[in-house]
Formats: C-alpha cells, structure tokens, sequence
C-alpha cells in the first residue's frame, strides 16, 4: 500500500492554436497562412484561451497538499503513472481514451473545456465540483462507471489495452492479409483491416463501419463484451468475406493469424506511435479484458 500523497495527473494535447504556432513559428506567420485559405486565427486564440483557463481552474481546484503532474498526449507512452493518480483529462472525449490504455484502476475525470464543440460524452465532471470530486477519488468514495476495455495479446505475450477499439492490419494503404477465427468459424481473409471494439468504442469508429456494411451489433458501454468488425473484405480464390463482424462474449477471444511479410500493425484507440508488431507467422487473440476504466461521473 502506497504512502505517497494523491497525485492528480492533468492529460491534455495541443490545441489547434499552438500547432499553428509550431509549424509556423509565429502568430503573424500563422495568421497569414490562414488568411490566404480565407479563414482568421482569432477562432484558435479564443478556443487555446478557453482550454488554458478550464486547465488553470481545475489545476486550482487541487487540494494544497497533493502532487500535480502535467501529461501531454504525445508523451502517455512514456509517461509512469502510479496507482495512487487521480487522472484529469482536459480536452475531447478522445482524451479520455487516449489515457485509459495506459492506467490500471486508476479514477479518471475528464472536464470539457469547450462544451460547444465537444459532445462531452466521457469529460462529464464539472470544473466546479472538482474541488469536491478529486478527494472523494482519493478515498475511492466517488461515483464510478467501470466501462469495458478491450485486449490483445501477441503469442509472444505482448499486450495492448483500448477503451474503444484495437486496430490490426498493414500500417500503409496496402491490404492486410490474415487468418480469422470466431465463434467456431475460421476463414483467410484480404481487407482494409479490422477492429474489436468496445461498448464505448461501438459509438465511433465501429459505428461508422456498421452503418457502411449494415452490421450492426448492440453493445452497452459496460456490458463484458465486444464485438468485431472487418474493413472492406475481399472475396477471392484465395480469400473469403463470410466473418464481416459479430460479439465475442466474455471468455471468448477472436484469434488473427498474420499473412503480412512486413508491415502489419496493432495498435489501440489511434495512437500510431505505439504499436505491435504484426507480421507472417504472429497470431493475437483479442477479448473484452478484465481491467476497465473507472470513469467517474459524480
């Protein structure tokens, strides 16, 4: 048991604002670019204003004996979170996922800055009941909802976890070329790739893929399931395009073998940078995981 004073980790990411800045190294710089394209940068300002103040209050909020930490999305990688964190993500309801591949039980609040533009489905907590909210976490005596995750693990033992979904295929525009197996069915398929989603993640990328294809699954955001969907399969001599999607329950997995020689891919709720290796001959088996994220809603 950890003795360490609470330490509420802040998770943000760039705002639109300071990309512009850094691609164009000045604010005058970034003005003419987007004045050229007919638009102004005083929309990003005022959106970069608007995230600095929402992270300022809720940093305010902090109880004067905690620890704080800063966490920048592009950083979560390499970033040691211990189990006595309390998580603030500040930003869209990606953050959230964003982070949640990372942590082990640990509460997670997420605050909209922008509740205009984000839908704020996963950033529920009110800046003004944080002061409230973060020492109720600290105490385990805040109101949780544990939303299912989804994992893969390699046959070498590696593993990724994902709040919405995990994506395996070629890391280019190539097709992807594997073995499938669900449900007592197996078949050699070519496609766009494929994804096991969550009941959070059945909202996003699944979603857009079911309406496409017309397969669509019902699953709760903490339901003990998942459910896959396969990218554009195609139908050969070779390959087959029967297991378009279906639910694996809990204590199922779906196993995908790779055909790739090179660049086959895994990776979890978008971020690239962090991936598995998925070439000829390596086989994952994916299910709904035994770790979720608790997700705090008031």
């Amino acid at each position: 048991m950890t003795t360490n004073a609470p330490r509420a980790v802040f998770v943000t990411r760039e705002t639109d604002y300071e990309r512009l800045i850094a691609r164009h190294a000045t604010r005058d710089q970034a003005r003419f670019f987007l004045e050229t394209r007919g638009q102004r940068i005083e929309e990003a300002e005022r959106r970069h204003a608007e995230f600095a103040d929402a992270l300022r209050a809720a940093r305010a909020a902090t109880p004067g004996d905690w620890r704080q930490a800063l966490a920048r999305r592009s950083d979560l990688d390499r970033f040691l979170f211990g189990p006595e964190d309390v998580i603030v993500a500040v930003g869209q309801d990606g953050l959230v996922a964003n982070v949640a591949k990372y942590l082990d039980g640990q509460p997670v609040l997420g605050v909209n800055p922008s509740p205009d533009l984000y839908d704020g489905v996963l950033t529920r907590a009110p800046l003004g009941r944080l002061a409230r909210l973060l020492p109720a976490c600290a105490a385990g005596a805040a109101a949780v909802e544990r939303r299912t995750m989804v994992e893969a693990t390699l046959d070498s033992g590696e593993r990724l976890f994902a709040l919405n979904e995990i994506f395996m295929g070629h890391r280019s525009h190539q097709s992807a070329r594997y073995r499938i197996e669900a449900g007592g069915a197996a078949e050699n398929q070519s496609s766009s790739g494929l994804i096991v989603a969550s009941g959070t993640g059945a909202t996003g990328w699944a979603r857009s893929i079911a309406e496409a294809t017309g397969a669509r699954i019902a699953l709760g955001p903490t339901e003990g399931a998942v459910a896959f969907y396969v990218r554009e399969p195609f139908p050969s001599v070779a390959t087959g395009a029967t297991l378009r999607a279906g639910r694996i329950e809990a204590g199922d997995a779906l196993a995908v073998a790779s055909r790739m020689n090179d660049g086959g891919v895994v990776f979890a709720d978008g971020i690239e940078q962090d991936f598995l290796a998925f070439d000829w001959g390596r086989t994952i088996h994916v299910t709904a995981s035994s770790r979720t994220l608790n997700l705090v809603v008031g």
